[in-house]
């Protein structure tokens, strides 16, 4: 099918980008990649009046640490993340994620904040940025807005972004010494959505736990953050199995899967498990320095 008609404006400043969302109401949508959006439009899914196509706004492309910060702009690329050697060699679980997101086509086209802002429960971005702790920058006609990602998506496609702000920023605090992540996802082929997938990152006194957060992904209306899973963590030892499998046992509890073509919700809630003690065990390897 083709798309409604709509209206395009290309601004080169964020002012501008917001001036026009602002005056396209609620029916105006921003792009940055397209690769969510357009699907959408094409299946009269989505129907915006006006595209805020943001791809001629400089500056939003940064990739770099900076303040204590990784800033990932509105117009980095998931390729640009997989290619990156800062990524490669500090961000493990974001090169873990980018390395399995659909096909090279959409990876040099798709975005990390536009899938973020997107809100789609299926997406492998914003349980990274759960796991991570990512603060999400928007802007909008009163000014910058400073969200938490472990909050952010309110439900199935909706996020706490106003319809007339556009996420500029994702920060993500650098890596702690002690610090390991990894992202494991379960998918039926390669470049599909997850049947399940997980992220965790926690921090390592010695062999202790002093820091977790595990994210959740596509078992659930929205990006799970399971906390009581990662606070069951705390001050247990990164090689007690026990306690590994015990917070598998609680990510699955706080997982909500609904049984699909991917499969019947058992199997999912039970990868949810499977995944999360795998993942604890690569991101403790990685805090020791025994994994890349």
């Amino acid at each position: 099918m083709l798309p409604s008609s709509f209206e395009y404006v290309a601004p080169t400043s964020v002012d501008e980008a917001v001036q026009a969302l602002a005056a396209g109401g609620g029916d105006a949508k921003v792009m940055a990649g397209g690769q969510s959006l357009l699907p959408m439009m094409k299946l009269r899914l989505a129907s915006p009046s006006l595209i805020v196509d943001i791809n001629n706004i400089a500056g939003l492309d940064t990739l770099e640490e900076s303040d204590g910060m990784l800033r990932i702009g509105a117009l980095v690329r998931h390729g640009e993340l997989e290619r990156s050697e800062l990524i490669r060699d500090r961000y493990p679980i974001i090169l873990d994620a980018a390395q399995h997101i659909a096909d090279p086509l959409i990876r040099n086209r798709g975005t990390f904040c536009g899938s973020v802002a997107h809100g789609d429960p299926a997406g492998d971005w914003a349980t990274v940025a759960t796991a991570l702790g990512a603060e999400l920058h928007a802007v909008g006609p009163n000014g910058a807005v400073v969200h938490s990602a472990t909050d952010f998506q309110t439900s199935m496609f909706e996020t706490k972004l106003g319809a007339d702000q556009i996420l500029v920023e994702a920060r993500i605090p650098m890596p702690k010494p002690g610090q390991g992540s990894a992202y494991k996802k379960i998918e039926r082929k390669v470049g599909d959505y997850a049947a399940a997938a997980v992220g965790v990152s926690i921090v390592l006194d010695g062999m202790t736990i002093t820091e977790a957060a595990i994210g959740l992904t596509n078992v659930g209306p929205l990006t799970i953050n399971a906390a009581d899973a990662a606070a069951s963590l705390i001050g247990k030892s990164i090689d007690d199995a026990e306690a590994i499998e015990q917070a598998g046992v609680l990510a699955a509890a706080a997982s909500d899967p609904a049984s699909d073509l991917r499969g019947p919700a058992d199997y999912k809630r039970d990868l949810v498990r499977v995944l999360t003690k795998r993942a604890l065990r690569t991101a403790g390897a990685r805090a020791q320095g025994k994994e890349a």
